[in-house]
C-alpha cells in the first residue's frame, strides 16, 4: 500500500523552529514530485514548497523564502521542511503530496494540489505565544 505520513508539527511560539517529516511508504521519494502544502482555517490549501525529482529544484512560496528549506533523504525514504522564524501567520496543516511526474515548472506545480497522486494525512502546526 502507498502512504505518506506526516510528523513533527505541534505548538510553537513565534521565532520558533520545527522541522515536519514526510515518510513514504510504497514507492520512492526518489521518483516522485515532492511538495507541501498548508491550510489554514478558512483558507484554501496552498503550496509552500516543493520539490522536483527531475533535477532537484526547488519553489518556495514568497512568505516563506528564507525561513523554511524543503529537503530529501533517499535512504529514508523521507522528505524533511524545516521551518525557522515562524510567525502566526504559518499557523495552518501541513501536508505532503507526491506527484509520479512533473506537468510544468516547479513552481506551476506547487500552485496545482489537484495534479497529485498521493497525500498525507496532516500534521497541524501552531504558531502562537
Amino acid at each position: 500500500q502507498t502512504h505518506l505520513v506526516e510528523s513533527g508539527g505541534g505548538l510553537v511560539q513565534p521565532g520558533g523552529s520545527l522541522r515536519l517529516s514526510c515518510a513514504a511508504s510504497g514507492f520512492a521519494v526518489d521518483d516522485y514530485f515532492i511538495g507541501w502544502f498548508r491550510q489554514a482555517p478558512g483558507k484554501e490549501r496552498e503550496g509552500v514548497s516543493c520539490l522536483s525529482h527531475v533535477d532537484g529544484s526547488t519553489y518556495y512560496k514568497d512568505s516563506v523564502k528564507g525561513r523554511f528549506t524543503i529537503s530529501r533523504a533517499s535512504a529514508k525514504n523521507t522528505v524533511f521542511l524545516e521551518m525557522s522564524s515562524l510567525k502566526p501567520e504559518d499557523t495552518g496543516v501541513y501536508y505532503c503530496a507526491a506527484c509520479i511526474g512533473q506537468w510544468g515548472t516547479v513552481d506551476g506545480m506547487c500552485r496545482s494540489p489537484h495534479v497529485y497522486d498521493y497525500w498525507g494525512q496532516g500534521t497541524q502546526v501552531t504558531v502562537s505565544s
